[in-house]
């Protein structure tokens, strides 16, 4: 496993870049359900996803959460360098989803990589770029979606991640994805369940109606 086959401008540094880049990454690995970054406070380094699903998410005060993004294979995650990127106003936790592997990039080796190469400098623009789009996008699906429809859509999505109709979720775990409290959830997913479009057993929702649920988040 070799960071190079995973580092997206790898052929456009030089091999001095190249060589810093191979001795300063650290090869590691995590269980689904750990916290990789915990906020501000934490300066992980950046992370490189080799295999795995990642998920970042903001905490309340009162301890409720709102997944903004998930990272997949080679999906580099800047917020979990914190500390190099001064301009971010707000703690990001970084929790594993499924079983991961990953390089860990040192933040002042990548600062001195993006200040040497523009190659690096722009592809940290445009990850910057995707993920501002990401949180934009869910602030109007929070601001003007009504709650039956972003699940709906969130059901959706979930299958079409992990390949089936069977999602292994708990009410909890869907409202910490959503940013709201389990009661909503389980109110919600029980009206779909009397409409035919799901059907529910312990830690688990089964989709049941597709089209209606697609139909539904598209209203």
């Amino acid at each position: 496993m070799r960071i190079s086959d995973y580092f997206p401008v790898w052929n456009q540094l030089t091999l001095q870049q190249q060589d810093l880049l191979e001795q300063s990454a650290v090869y590691s690995s995590a269980s689904k359900g750990e916290v990789l970054h915990n906020g501000s406070t934490d300066c992980l380094g950046l992370l490189l996803l080799c295999s795995g699903q990642l998920r970042g998410y903001i905490l309340s005060e009162e301890g409720r959460e709102i997944t903004l993004y998930r990272l997949f294979e080679r999906d580099m995650c800047l917020f979990s360098a914190s500390c190099m990127l001064q301009s971010i106003q707000f703690d990001i936790q970084i929790q594993v989803e499924k079983d991961a592997t990953f390089w860990i990039i040192p933040p002042d080796v990548y600062k001195l990589l993006m200040e040497q190469s523009a190659a690096v400098a722009n592809f940290t623009n445009q990850i910057m770029s995707t993920r501002f789009s990401e949180v934009m996008w869910l602030m109007e699906q929070v601001m003007w979606k009504s709650f039956d429809k972003r699940l709906a859509d969130f059901l959706l999505q979930e299958s079409v991640l992990e390949g089936t109709t069977h999602l292994e979720l708990t009410h909890e775990k869907i409202a910490n994805h959503m940013g709201t409290a389990r009661e909503v959830v389980t109110r919600m997913l029980r009206y779909f369940q009397q409409e035919g479009l799901v059907s529910l057993s312990r830690g688990a929702v089964d989709l049941l109606d597709e089209p209606g649920l697609r139909n539904l988040s598209r209203k």
